[in-house]
């Protein structure tokens, strides 16, 4: 068989074993290969209209579980660089930190960074 071929029939396997996944499946396999691969992630937290913190150069956004149970926790949280100005970039002396946003009290936006 050639290389192509065998490449197409790999291919034909992984569509159909995707296919027979479920949704939260498929979301966990795209974001270990995401994490594998990085992304330049941005989290913006809002108080109403207004953008109150900025955090840049996010690798993943986690959920966390819970120790006993297993169970997913009703946070998520990360490390990123705090745009402290909030300017959109890093600046010198804006450090990266770890944070923590709330599925209750926050409203949040999480997306790759154009740059």
């Amino acid at each position: 068989m050639s290389d192509s071929k065998v490449a197409v029939a790999g291919l034909a396997i992984v569509a159909g074993l995707a296919a027979g996944c479920t949704q939260e499946s498929q979301n966990m396999i795209s974001r270990s290969i995401q994490n594998w691969t990085g992304t330049n992630g941005v989290l913006e937290i809002y108080a109403g209209n207004t953008l109150v913190k900025r955090f840049m150069k996010i690798d993943k956004l986690s959920t966390a579980l819970g120790t006993s149970d297993g169970l997913p926790r009703s946070y998520r949280y990360g490390y990123g660089v705090l745009d402290t100005n909030l300017n959109g970039k890093v600046d010198e002396g804006e450090r990266k930190v770890y944070f923590e946003v709330s599925d209750y009290a926050t409203f949040y936006v999480f997306y790759e960074s154009p740059d």
